[in-house]
């Protein structure tokens, strides 16, 4: 689950996880829905993403985002499904397709990926994220 907020020249997401796995994943989902505007994707293509992982959740999340909107930029995909694992690496599978002007609404572009009120919570029922994207 994710809910998008706005603030001031930004926009931002609220992602919940059982664990940060699931954190992550909900968090890239939520940027494809502000950038397709909630639009539905198709898996017809997958990536395999792996970063390193040296100690800072923090910095993994905005390198894993970061890393999702180049591939989204350079080759014009959309992701809507995620699979990630983290250990030494996270590794990850996104699933998607090219981004289609006649399928897929025009939400908003995101810039980047901002260290600005960035937060990574635990609490008994789980992980969550605040994070917020440059547009």
């Amino acid at each position: 689950m994710f809910k998008i907020f706005d603030h001031t020249a930004d926009i931002g997401i609220e992602a919940f996880g059982e664990t940060l796995e699931e954190a992550f994943e909900e968090t890239a989902r939520g940027m494809f829905a502000i950038i397709t505007d909630g639009s539905k994707i198709e898996k017809k293509e997958k990536r395999k993403i792996e970063i390193p992982f040296e100690g800072d959740e923090e910095i993994l999340l905005v390198d894993w985002l970061s890393e999702l909107i180049y591939i989204h930029d350079v080759e014009t995909l959309v992701f809507g499904d995620f699979d990630v694992k983290i250990n030494d690496v996270l590794t990850a599978y996104a699933y998607g397709e090219k981004y289609d002007r006649n399928k897929h609404k025009y939400g908003v572009e995101i810039k980047a990926v901002t260290y600005h009120m960035l937060e990574i919570k635990r609490n008994k029922k789980g992980v969550t994220i605040k994070v917020l994207f440059d547009i």
